[in-house]
């Protein structure tokens, strides 16, 4: 007990919670990007914008990469959140700054990648006037964001920063919108951290309801002829190890579509390969004969599918995917399974294992036939005739000499075929393509971004010649910023892929094609020239016997960036090919040659 000479102690007076910091809505930008833990921005300042570019220059936890066209900007961010960073953020002023964002915002909509993209506004009380550099950039991206946020007001910056990176970067990733006007930038507000991120409506789904994974696991076993039609939706989960237990539990036949490349190991023996438009004649042909598609983040986009109505016409299908919008939107599905490929790929093991102690799947005719395939029709090509270079064997080289480690960026185009079909991928987000869009342009800003995010690995960019010379100008930020990635121009002077379809189908009439770059040209620009000048180092290759030297050559530069004008034959095509329209079962080998097989297998 206190005696008289010491007083009854008082209850200590909680302290007062401190009150929050008074920051500008551009600080508040800046700020809420470290706080959720964001190292790189890739963008290119201007007015609407610059209030905000004024704190990002004391920022010790932001690198911001200046790039020289904001076009570049949104596929570096791309290439960044694909090759694993993250998620990738890109920064543009208001009107043609965030016009010029548009492609790339387009691109990533379209293959999943996880992306925010910051716009600078005009002043809120200039809106709907058409006041200098104002464009509705909001209205513009509504059908190609997952969504789009306006913010006119300095307090409503950081829930509407945190909310567009949880939605970019859950359920289906995709990019996100965030528009703040000028007047929101300048003005003060006290900074509240965690903000209250409210988003009615947005629940993503990512466990899959039980019944379903077993009515799945019950066509699995009963199956004579199932395949695993593997999309992008697995790397983006980041599914790869479960979907290779998943293979070897039922031992069904893999194929990885162009976003899915790496997902499985091209190693392994129950790959057959790439389906689609341009995909192996054991890919195209096992889903076109099967009786079972479990179908695992893959959309039945039309490059896959052919004509739709007469695509796997004896299959029934299991639907995996973490978007309920994809389901059954072009085949509709037996059995649909909305949510996350790496939960429902590890249920559905479980539940496979389970069913197969009751029945025994039976799949050894099947796998019969589809090695009797590989054996008949192995990936391979024809010499070029012209004594040009074969991009094929250019592009094997590059995936051979650099190895599993490396990353790959390709433009669009019959070389994004090649590298998608020719070099071997064993892991995940070492493939990087513009699949659903087809954006020119993207490789070299993409392979930018990725080396960003992964700075020890090997990063290509296999690019076009007229692929190319739509973002090459990002080869300057390159230099600048020390991001050393090795370019390989597969010139066949030509929009080649173009092309391709002009022989095929307008009796060789090359309308608009050539582009005068390549072989027996004036060459311009000359890309050993324009490489110089942007600092790189730049060889040209024209023989063979020079190939091999020239990517060690590149693999040992890491001082700056490396680029190799390969000069290849422009007669030089993809094969195999489906032709546009028509069923899968109509795949050609090669020019003029269709494989034969039984129409009742």
């Amino acid at each position: 007990m206190p005696t008289e000479s010491q007083p009854v102690p008082h209850p200590r007076t909680p302290a007062a919670p401190a009150a929050p910091e008074i920051l500008t809505g551009a600080q508040a930008i800046v700020r809420s990007l470290e706080l959720l833990g964001v190292t790189d921005i890739f963008g290119l300042p201007g007015g609407a914008i610059l209030p905000t570019y004024d704190p990002l220059m004391d920022s010790t936890k932001l690198r911001h990469i200046l790039v020289r066209h904001e076009q570049g900007a949104g596929h570096a961010a791309e290439g960044y959140a694909a090759a694993g960073g993250g998620i990738g953020v890109c920064i543009a002023t208001s009107g043609p700054g965030a016009t010029n964002l548009v492609t790339a915002i387009a691109d990533a909509y379209m293959d999943s990648v996880p992306m925010v993209a910051i716009t600078g506004q005009v002043f809120s009380t200039l809106m709907g006037t058409d006041a200098f550099q104002e464009a509705d950039i909001v209205g513009i991206t509504m059908p190609i964001t997952k969504h789009s946020f306006l913010v006119k007001t300095p307090e409503e910056v950081p829930a509407a920063i945190a909310a567009a990176y949880e939605i970019a970067g859950t359920g289906r990733p995709g990019p996100v919108l965030v528009d703040i006007t000028k007047d929101a930038q300048q003005a003060e507000a006290p900074f509240i951290w965690p903000p209250k991120v409210d988003l009615p409506g947005y629940r993503p789904v990512t466990k899959a309801h039980g019944k379903q994974i077993q009515a799945a696991a019950q066509l699995l076993v009963n199956a004579k002829k199932p395949v695993l039609y593997v999309g992008g939706g697995v790397i983006r989960s980041k599914a790869s190890e479960e979907l290779l237990a998943l293979a070897e539990a039922t031992g069904a036949p893999v194929v990885t579509t162009l976003m899915a490349r790496g997902a499985f190991p091209d190693s392994h023996t129950q790959h057959l390969g790439m389906p689609g438009m341009h995909g192996t004649v054991p890919a195209v042909l096992a889903l076109q004969e099967a009786d079972l598609l479990v179908s695992l983040g893959a959309r039945f986009d039309d490059r896959v599918t052919g004509k739709a109505s007469l695509f796997a016409p004896n299959a029934k299908v299991v639907h995996v995917d973490v978007d309920p919008a994809e389901i059954s939107k072009i085949r509709i599905a037996d059995v649909p399974i909305v949510g996350d490929a790496k939960d429902v790929i590890v249920d559905l093991q479980s539940a496979f294992e389970a069913a197969a102690r009751e029945i025994t799947p039976d799949i050894a005719e099947w796998w019969s036939y589809l090695d009797g395939l590989r054996e008949e029709f192995p990936l391979g090509y024809a010499e070029p005739t012209d004594g040009l270079l074969s991009p094929q064997h250019v592009i094997s080289r590059i995936g051979e000499i650099t190895g599993p480690e490396g990353v790959f960026a390709s433009g669009v185009g019959q070389h994004q075929m090649w590298a998608a079909q020719f070099i071997k991928y064993e892991r995940p987000n070492s493939w990087l393509n513009s699949g659903g869009a087809g954006t020119m342009g993207y490789s070299v800003p993409a392979a930018m971004g990725a080396k960003v995010a992964q700075p020890d690995r090997h990063v290509w960019a296999i690019d076009g010649d007229g692929c190319f010379q739509m973002t090459n100008q990002e080869l300057a930020t390159c230099t600048i910023n020390n991001i050393p990635i090795k370019v390989a121009i597969i010139n066949n002077s030509s929009l080649g892929m173009v092309r391709q379809w002009q022989t095929l189908f307008y009796d060789g009439r090359y309308s608009n094609t050539d582009l005068n770059t390549g072989h027996d040209t004036i060459r311009i620009p000359d890309f050993v020239k324009l490489a110089e000048a942007y600092g790189c180092l730049a060889i040209r290759v024209t023989k063979e016997e020079e190939v091999d030297a020239a990517i060690k050559l590149a693999l040992e530069t890491n001082d700056r960036p490396v680029v190799i004008d390969f000069v290849v034959s422009a007669d030089a095509m993809v094969w195999p090919m489906v032709p546009q329209g028509v069923s899968n079962s109509y795949v050609q080998y090669a020019k003029d040659h269709s494989p034969s097989f039984d129409e009742e297998a």
